[in-house]
C-alpha cells in the first residue's frame, strides 16, 4: 500500500530506482514508484499507476499513461514556443483551477466560485509580483479540496457498501433458478473490483440486454399460459358434457334393464340389445373424442415449453450479437447509433465538441490478395486493438462494414480530433502486424466532422465519409476535416 510523501522525491532517489529497472516490468514499476513520489495529480497518478502494476493490469497501466500524455506531453507540445517558462506556467496553472477543478467541484459551489476566482487572480499575475497572498490562497484551496475529496470517497464507500448489502439481501430472497442471480452477480464483481468508466459502461449494455431478453421470455411465456388456460378450459367443458351424457346413459340403461325384465320374445330382447349397443357406442365414442383431446392438449403444452427453450437459447445466442461486430469485437452499426444518440445528447446538454471520424484502410484488397482473408481478417481486428490502446477510454469505435471504421470522439475540438488520428496513424506505423511470418504495415485516410447541435447521425457521417474520400484522392495515409 503506498504512503502519501511529505517531501518530493530527489533526484538520488530517483536514480537509485532506475539503477536496477534493467526489465520491462521494473522499469514501468519505478516509472510509477517515481510519480508517486510526487504531489497533487501526479502523486495520485503514480498511486494508481503502482496498483496497476501490483494486480498486472497493464490496460490500466496504459489507459493512465495516455492519460498522463494527454494532460500533460501533448499540451505542453501544443504551447507557442515563443511564450515563456513562466507564462506557460501561469497558463497551465490557470487552466486547472479553471476548467479541471471547476469540473471536478461541480457539486461544491462555494469551492467551484473560488477555484474560478484564483484561476481569474493567477492570469493576473506577471512575473516580478508578489506570490505570498496568491501561494497562501492555493495552498488553503488544496487543503479544503483535499478534505472534501476524502468526505465524497468516504460516502462513495458507504453507498458502495449499502449496495452490496441490498444486492446480498435480494440474492436471498430469491428462487436459485432466477435469472436475476446473473445480474447481481455481474454487478457485484464490478462493485469488487476496480471501476472506471469503460467498465460501468460496459456492465450497464450488458444489464440492459438481459433486461431485454427476460421482457421477450416473459412475454412468451405469457402467450403459453394463456393458451394452455384456454386448452384446459375447453377440455374442462367436454368432460362437463361427457358428465351430462353419462348420466343420461345410465339412466336409460335403467330403463333398458326394466325392459328386459318385461319381455315377452325374443324379437323383443334383440331390439333392446340394439338400442344398449348404440347408447354404449355413443359414450364410448365420446370418452375416445376426450381421450384424444386430453393428448392434443398435451402435445399442445409440451410444444409450448419447447418453444420457450428455443426462444431462451435463441435470445442468449443473441445476447452478444446484437450490438458487437463478430470479427473484431468492436460496436456493430447498431451498438454505434446507441451510443451515438447518448453521447450527442451529452454533448448538446453540456455544450461541448463532439467529433466524428471516418476510417478506410489503405489498399485493403491488394492486402487481401497478399495475404489472404485470414490475413485481411487479422488487419481488421489489429486496427481495433491498437486504436483501443491508443485513443482515450471515452472514444467509441465501431466497424461500419467491411474495411471501413468510424470513431466517435466526445468533449473534442476538431484540431484535437486530427491530432488523435495521427497519433493512431503513428503507432500503426511503428507497430506491424505479425501474420504467419509476415510483418503486415496498416494505413488508413480518414475524414473527421464536427458535430453541429441537433445534427442527425446519418448527415454526420456523409460529411466525414465526404473528407475521407478526399483524404484517399489526396494520396492515402492522412486525415482532412470535413466541411
Amino acid at each position: 500500500m503506498s504512503i502519501r510523501r511529505a517531501e518530493p522525491i530527489g533526484s538520488a532517489e530517483l536514480r537509485e530506482l532506475f539503477a536496477t529497472a534493467d526489465q520491462p516490468v521494473l522499469l514501468l514499476a519505478a516509472f510509477a514508484d517515481g510519480m508517486a513520489g510526487l504531489h497533487d495529480e501526479l502523486g495520485d497518478m503514480g498511486r494508481y499507476l503502482q496498483a496497476a502494476c501490483a494486480a498486472e493490469d497493464w490496460v490500466a497501466y496504459g489507459r493512465a499513461m495516455r492519460q498522463l500524455i494527454d494532460r500533460y506531453v501533448r499540451c505542453i507540445e501544443l504551447e507557442p514556443p515563443s511564450a515563456s517558462d513562466a507564462e506557460r506556467l501561469r497558463e497551465a496553472l490557470r487552466q486547472v483551477l479553471g476548467v479541471a477543478l471547476g469540473a471536478l467541484l461541480q457539486r461544491e459551489p462555494v469551492l467551484a466560485a473560488e477555484s474560478g476566482t484564483l484561476a481569474s487572480r493567477v492570469r493576473e499575475w506577471r512575473p516580478g509580483q508578489d506570490l505570498g497572498v496568491l501561494t497562501q490562497q492555493l495552498t488553503g484551496l488544496c487543503t479544503r479540496v483535499g478534505l472534501y475529496a476524502e468526505d465524497a470517497d468516504e460516502q462513495l464507500a458507504m453507498l458502495v457498501g449499502l449496495f452490496e448489502l441490498l444486492l446480498e439481501n435480494i440474492g436471498e430472497l430469491l428462487d436459485e433458478r432466477s435469472w436475476l442471480h446473473g445480474q447481481i452477480a455481474r454487478v457485484r464483481g464490478l462493485l469488487g473490483g476496480p471501476m472506471d468508466r469503460q467498465s460501468l459502461q460496459s456492465a450497464r449494455a450488458e444489464l440492459r440486454d438481459v433486461i431485454y431478453r427476460q421482457g421477450l421470455l416473459r412475454q412468451g411465456i405469457a402467450d403459453s399460459r394463456t393458451a394452455m388456460k384456454d386448452m384446459m378450459a375447453a377440455f374442462v367443458e367436454r368432460l362437463d358434457g361427457m358428465a351430462v351424457d353419462t348420466g343420461e346413459f345410465h339412466d336409460r340403461i335403467t330403463r333398458h334393464a326394466l325392459r328386459v325384465r318385461e319381455a315377452r320374445s325374443i324379437i323383443d330382447l334383440q331390439q333392446m340389445l340394439d338400442d344398449v349397443l348404440v347408447d354404449t357406442a355413443r359414450v364410448q365414442a365420446q370418452a375416445l373424442r376426450a381421450r384424444d383431446d386430453l393428448l392434443s392438449a398435451r402435445q399442445e403444452v409440451e410444444a409450448r415449453e419447447r418453444h420457450i427453450q428455443q426462444l431462451e437459447q435463441k435470445l442468449r445466442d443473441a445476447a452478444g450479437k446484437a450490438r458487437e461486430d463478430q470479427l473484431t469485437g468492436c460496436l456493430n452499426r447498431r451498438g454505434f447509433e446507441e451510443r451515438f444518440d447518448a453521447a450527442a445528447a451529452a454533448a448538446v446538454r453540456a455544450g461541448r465538441p463532439l467529433c466524428l471520424a471516418m476510417l478506410d484502410l489503405d489498399d485493403f484488397r491488394a492486402l487481401n490478395a497478399a495475404h489472404g482473408h485470414l490475413g485481411g481478417d487479422a488487419a481488421l481486428r489489429h486496427v481495433v486493438e491498437v486504436a483501443r490502446l491508443t485513443l482515450r477510454a471515452s472514444d467509441v469505435i465501431a466497424r461500419f462494414g467491411g474495411e471501413e471504421f468510424v470513431v466517435l470522439m466526445p468533449d473534442t475540438p476538431l484540431p484535437e480530433a486530427l491530432a488523435a488520428l495521427a497519433r493512431l496513424r503513428t503507432v500503426l506505423q511503428h507497430r506491424a502486424l505479425a501474420h504467419e511470418g509476415a510483418r503486415i504495415t496498416i494505413a488508413f485516410s480518414a475524414g473527421v466532422a464536427l458535430s453541429a447541435p441537433g445534427e442527425a447521425l446519418d448527415a454526420l457521417v456523409k460529411r466525414a465519409d465526404l473528407a475521407m474520400y478526399g483524404a484517399k484522392r489526396a494520396g492515402k495515409d492522412r486525415s482532412m476535416a470535413a466541411a
